[in-house]
């Protein structure tokens, strides 16, 4: 599968133009069941046909201009309803605005194809919708296999080659999670760098937005236009560049393809350290032990919907996993922002301006039907799937997922490249000098 910039290139050249692309799009989008809630095909239709005369013209908005992408169901684009992946925000008014980061990107020429789907408001690392389905990891070819959320659509619709970019959100590992189990790049962003006006939240002091692509330098231009800039990024050696790597109790292949990876990274001169990171470990003890963060923010969101009528059209898991936090003690939120920042704090002298690497995912993607059947099973997976995700969201720590390699079956396994909050920059850059050398 080819990457936006190389779409772009095609465009540049007379290959290919952004309406071909959008028409391949759709086309592409028609295959596959429970991706998209909602196809903006009017709205992509002209914006493709806008960027088709700026290249013949010589005169492109961007980069980027007239790459197709998708937005999660929780961003606001303007004449389309925010349903947050729940029943009964269906008939919610259509959103009158771009959100910001839609505006944004639509400056940049680039063509909204629609919205994708999403575990119910975004509270899941597994994926699943009963309400529009679920979309099935298309790396999963031995039985049905989750797609990993809450960014479920926005990762397929990459994966299964109908967009090259989509847009996710991160609370818990919501980007990175869906990226390990489809072998995709996925940049989740320090919570303040892009705005998170317009779109629909979970956990305000948690939530991040970022892209699912195909490559680091399709991550980086899409930050580049969020802010408004454009650059050339090219991968740095990476002879003296540092790493701290911190192994976790993962599956052999996540473990056996991270240790391959990591060898790669050595032969080219990387400065690897092979040790436990005290400030990783300490928060994966305190969420163990003092709970989460985001439950307490989620609960206080969503308090009036649990006390409504409403709440009986929600996904019974999801609404358990909000009620729980109904009950929590106020001490127990205390502790952990003030744990939260001790901790920040203690990150940065940690790994002293090195790049923090980790698997992302424990496992390959599971099994979807046993987890459909079976509420423990569902319970006890969606923890797992998130453990090694939530300490970088508590810390807000920017992360980005390289695809590491794949197990016996095919399925695809991520690393994850980790540094303290606001060192976007840094790691996007040491992300790009990773994958170059990269033979998975």
């Amino acid at each position: 599968m080819s990457d936006a910039t190389s779409m772009a290139e095609d465009f540049a050249s007379g290959r290919s133009d952004p309406v071909q692309a959008l028409e391949h799009a759709i086309d592409q989008a028609g295959r596959y069941a429970g991706v998209f809630i909602s196809l903006t095909l009017e709205r992509a239709r002209r914006e493709a046909k806008a960027a088709a005369a700026r290249w013949r013209a010589g005169q492109p908005l961007s980069v980027f201009d007239g790459v197709p992408l998708a937005w999660k169901d929780l961003f606001d684009v303007a004449g389309s309803v925010t349903t947050a992946g729940a029943a009964y925000r269906r008939n919610a008014p259509a959103a009158l605005l771009d959100a910001p980061s839609v505006g944004l990107l639509c400056r940049a020429g680039m063509v909204s194809v629609g919205k994708t789907n999403l575990s119910e408001l975004a509270y899941s690392g597994l994926g699943l919708n009963p309400h529009f389905g679920t979309p099935r990891n298309p790396r999963g070819v031995d039985q049905p296999r989750i797609p990993g959320g809450s960014s479920s659509g926005s990762a397929v619709a990459v994966a299964a080659n109908i967009v090259p970019i989509a847009m996710g959100t991160d609370t818990a590992g919501s980007i990175r999670i869906p990226a390990a189990l489809n072998g995709l790049v996925g940049y989740r962003s320090s919570s303040l760098r892009y705005s998170r006006d317009g779109v629909f939240p979970l956990a305000r002091t948690l939530d991040s937005l970022g892209p699912l692509t195909r490559s680091v330098r399709d991550a980086l231009a899409i930050d580049d236009l969020l802010h408004g800039r454009t650059q050339t990024h090219r991968a740095r050696p990476l002879k003296g560049q540092r790493f701290v790597l911190a192994q976790q109790d993962v599956e052999p292949a996540v473990r056996n393809n991270l240790l391959r990876a990591v060898e790669q990274l050595k032969a080219q001169g990387a400065l690897i350290e092979e040790r436990e990171c005290p400030t990783f470990q300490a928060t994966l003890a305190l969420i163990k032990h003092h709970g989460w963060l985001g439950a307490f923010e989620a609960f206080a969101l969503h308090e009036t919907l649990l006390d409504s009528h409403d709440a009986e059209q929600l996904d019974p898991r999801v609404r358990r996993r909000l009620e729980a936090a109904r009950s929590l003690p106020a001490s127990q939120l205390m502790h952990l922002i003030d744990a939260r920042q001790r901790l920040q704090q203690q990150l940065i002298d940690d790994l002293d301006g090195a790049v923090l690497i980790t698997p992302t995912v424990a496992h390959v993607a599971p099994a979807l039907a046993p987890l459909e059947a079976d509420d423990a099973l569902f319970v006890s997976t969606n923890l797992a799937t998130l453990r090694l995700t939530m300490p970088g969201s508590l810390l807000d720590m920017p992360g980005v997922n390289l695809p590491s390699g794949h197990d016996a079956l095919g399925l695809p396994t991520g690393l994850l490249l980790s540094a303290p909050t606001g060192e976007d920059a840094r790691l996007l850059r040491a992300a790009l000098s990773v994958e170059s050398v990269l033979n998975v």
